[in-house]
């Protein structure tokens, strides 16, 4: 397995993380995702930790809280051998104050969450999303105060803009607090927005990047065919709502790149396109989640093997989308503001 430094922070992290939203299956959303019990959590956390992936990540509005509570259970016995991952900010209760990033909530959240997964610390501590109301000073006070009681270890924040981040990143070197280390959000080939501004910032502000939904909502499985049903699964029961819209001709061109990389390579279209973000700038781990153990196995051979440059040429070309402003205006002007990818 291969380990990569987590942004600017001294942790070491495995490339692939297994992601939990699969566990649970509380509430018509995350039912949609998968039903795993605990029975079945812990063979998939063994079959985890045989590959050498030894990274977990959850969060507390996964299911209610279900999902930290079946991955806690899984976990049993083996905490001091795996990194954890979990997540606050989202709407966890009825009470005004059951949401966002107050301290009054965090400090709170935080402890349900270590509550529900049996440990008495969080590996990585994510903020699942930006609260406006809350000033950054009162939030990233709060979460260093977690950290220095030995609570919390390292900081992330997840779905922020990039105003959002530098914002916050400013404060806490302001005022001497935790940085965040590292940022969680979505990319993929149907979803490269990602590279305009977020690589970009974390690159230059050292944020080890982990990605999240790396197939597209579901979409990226090689199941899909032009004019054909949805086949069984995720999309079928549901899974992709609330995610971006993706045209049936942007995505069927990527499938079409998609399948002749896999076919040229004798892998699967799921193991193309994460190996695919593997190989991107400011990309520390790639969040891989399964519903059963075949498609956990299928995912992890993700690894242990790489696309030639042409292959990765021929992926972005049939991935590449015109950026919104001000990103389109920026691209003649490479020599005094670079890219860290082609747009």
């Amino acid at each position: 397995m291969e380990f990569r430094q987590l942004g600017r922070s001294g942790l070491k992290v495995p490339v692939l993380s297994f992601g939990t939203g699969t566990f649970g299956g509380v509430g018509e959303f995350f039912n949609s995702w998968g039903r795993t019990d605990v029975a079945q959590a812990t063979r998939l956390v063994d079959i985890c930790l045989e590959a050498g992936v030894n990274f977990f990540d959850t969060a507390d509005v996964y299911s209610r809280g279900e999902s930290e509570h079946i991955l806690g259970q899984a976990l049993k016995g083996r905490r001091d051998r795996v990194l954890v991952s979990t997540k606050a900010s989202f709407t966890m209760g009825e009470g005004p104050n059951d949401k966002g990033s107050s301290r009054h909530h965090l400090l709170r959240a935080c402890e349900a969450s270590l509550r529900r997964l049996g440990t008495d610390y969080i590996d990585l501590y994510f903020m699942h999303g930006y609260d406006a109301l809350t000033p950054p000073e009162e939030t990233l006070r709060a979460l260093d105060d977690l950290v220095r009681a030995g609570k919390v270890r390292y900081l992330g924040c997840s779905n922020f803009s990039g105003w959002h981040t530098m914002k916050s990143l400013a404060v806490a070197d302001r005022e001497g607090l935790q940085r965040y280390v590292a940022y969680q959000g979505y990319y993929s080939l149907i979803g490269r927005d990602y590279e305009w501004e977020l690589m970009p910032l974390a690159l230059d502000q050292g944020l080890g990047t982990m990605v999240w939904s790396p197939l597209g909502w579901g979409r990226l499985t090689g199941k899909l065919r032009r004019g054909q049903p949805l086949p069984p699964g995720r999309l079928k029961d549901g899974g992709a709502a609330g995610g971006p819209i993706v045209e049936d001709e942007h995505l069927f061109g990527v499938l079409d790149a998609l399948e002749a990389v896999a076919a040229e390579t004798g892998r699967s279209v799921p193991q193309v396109a994460i190996n695919w973000l593997l190989a991107r700038p400011s990309v520390a781990n790639v969040v891989i989640g399964a519903r059963d153990e075949a498609q956990l196995r299928a995912n992890l051979g993700a690894l242990g093997w790489s696309l030639t440059p042409a292959q990765q040429a021929r992926l972005e070309a049939a991935s590449q989308r015109t950026p919104i402003y001000p990103y389109w205006h920026q691209r003649d002007f490479d020599e005094r503001n670079p890219k860290p990818t082609c747009w």
